[in-house]
């Protein structure tokens, strides 16, 4: 969910990067989207909404997002998913508008970020755990998915991919954090959260098929690459530094 205040930001996969320029194609597309949203936003600050409802709402609609992909309804938790997007957008949005930016909200803000991340992957890996149980559970089922060249293994084996998927998006959060929290500059990563929502919501638009298992594996691979890139980044500035003494 949006960070409340650019000072005050503790998400680490959404905090702006000081004196970068020029802006990124993904932060001009950030500031078109908060300019569309304005009429909302103004609405919702006449109306009284605070941040943090907006925040618990989009957390709400995730939830829903990973019950609608437990159930094999991909089309529907991808808009779901699209719904809680705008609403990590509005919360932000409100906050600056009414004066309303803290720390906790930063925080609070952050932390459900990672928990609706873990349950719209647990979700997606659900669905595929589920069907192998099915499969387990009904062999006629299961010999007529081998006829399809759909064997129970490769069921289990896109439910392992989301797990990593997961495990990457996490560690691409956690090495920001705790180099920061370190004093380290890590500004670099080419797969943010972001990027991981709108690979999601694209492949579940495509319903259940081949197109979600695609997009797992590029989500586990592209995670683990930006949190090795971060790695290697804090090893480098440490070393360069002389830090590690």
């Amino acid at each position: 969910m949006a960070s409340r205040d650019p000072a005050t930001a503790t998400d680490p996969d959404e905090r702006p990067d000081a004196g970068e320029a020029p802006p990124r194609f993904k932060d001009r597309l950030k500031r078109f989207a908060h300019g569309a949203l304005d009429p909302v936003v103004n609405l919702l600050v006449a109306t009284g909404a605070r941040p943090d409802q907006v925040t618990v709402l989009g957390l709400l609609l995730s939830v829903a997002a990973a019950l609608a992909f437990f159930e094999g309804m991909f089309r529907l938790g991808s808009l779901l998913l699209i719904l809680s997007g705008i609403c990590d957008i509005l919360d932000g949005q409100i906050a600056r508008r009414d004066g309303m930016s803290t720390r906790f909200g930063a925080f609070l803000d952050s932390t459900l970020d990672r928990l609706a991340d873990a349950l719209v992957l647990a979700g997606i890996g659900g669905f595929y755990i589920i069907h192998l149980v099915e499969l387990v559970i009904d062999p006629p089922r299961a010999v007529m998915e081998i006829t399809r060249d759909l064997e129970p293994v490769v069921w289990a084996r896109i439910a392992m991919i989301a797990v990593l998927a997961l495990i990457g998006s996490f560690m691409v959060s956690y090495t920001r954090a705790r180099a920061e929290g370190l004093g380290l500059d890590c500004k670099v990563g080419w797969f943010e959260r972001p990027e991981r929502m709108v690979l999601l919501i694209v492949a579940g638009l495509f319903g259940v098929g081949p197109v979600m298992p695609a997009a797992l594996i590029i989500l586990a691979l592209l995670s683990s690459a930006t949190a090795i890139q971060r790695v290697a980044h804090v090893w480098k500035i440490t070393r360069t530094a002389g830090m590690d003494r």
